[in-house]
């Protein structure tokens, strides 16, 4: 009986380690995807577009503010210590409008790049997980997050090509989304 029981955990373990490497193993940089989709370049247009019109506000702002500093020099010593001290106000306040400002613009830009993203990332991800199901891959690393330690590129397939031709993304698209990347980058 004890023999028999050996036998039986000796043929699960041989069993459950062989179909482990029979497993599939892929990998996608996810931020490559993502950075290779029409919507993506869609999306930092309006971002720019959207970090225009704030910085366009906060321009405005300033050229209001160093109007009225301007004229607060120019006329300091004609102005009665009420007037002055009213005018110092107004200047402080202003300064502080100018502050808020810049950290609201700031949250909603963020809030703003957030909402026109998540719904590609969302896009990547189905696709992904579609490629992944119909290629019978057990797990898939995303290697753009770093977070693996080590891996064997030869033992991982690349499924980028798939999932690309899932989001119906050209090569030439993809290479249009890489420089358009690639000059924004250098831009800032």
């Amino acid at each position: 009986m004890k023999k028999a029981l050996k036998l039986t955990l000796a043929a699960a373990l041989i069993l459950g380690s062989s179909s482990l490497f029979a497993q599939k193993f892929g990998r996608i940089n996810t931020q490559e995807i993502i950075m290779s989709m029409p919507e993506t370049k869609t999306m930092q247009t309006n971002m720019e577009a959207f970090g225009k019109e704030l910085q366009d506000n906060v321009e405005t702002m300033n050229v209001e503010f160093n109007t009225k500093l301007q004229d607060f020099q120019k006329n300091y010593n004609s102005y009665t210590d009420a007037i002055r001290e009213m005018k110092e106000k107004e200047l402080q306040d202003l300064q502080t409008r100018i502050r808020e400002f810049q950290e609201r613009a700031q949250q909603d830009y963020q809030k703003k790049s957030d909402e026109l993203l998540s719904p590609i990332i969302q896009k990547a991800k189905e696709a992904i997980d579609k490629v992944s199901a119909a290629g019978g891959y057990m797990f898939v690393f995303d290697v753009s997050t770093g977070s693996l330690a080590y891996f064997d590129e030869a033992t991982l397939t690349d499924i980028a090509p798939e999932v690309k031709k899932e989001l119906g993304i050209t090569e030439t698209a993809a290479a249009d989304a890489t420089a358009a990347t690639t000059a924004n980058t250098e831009a800032k």
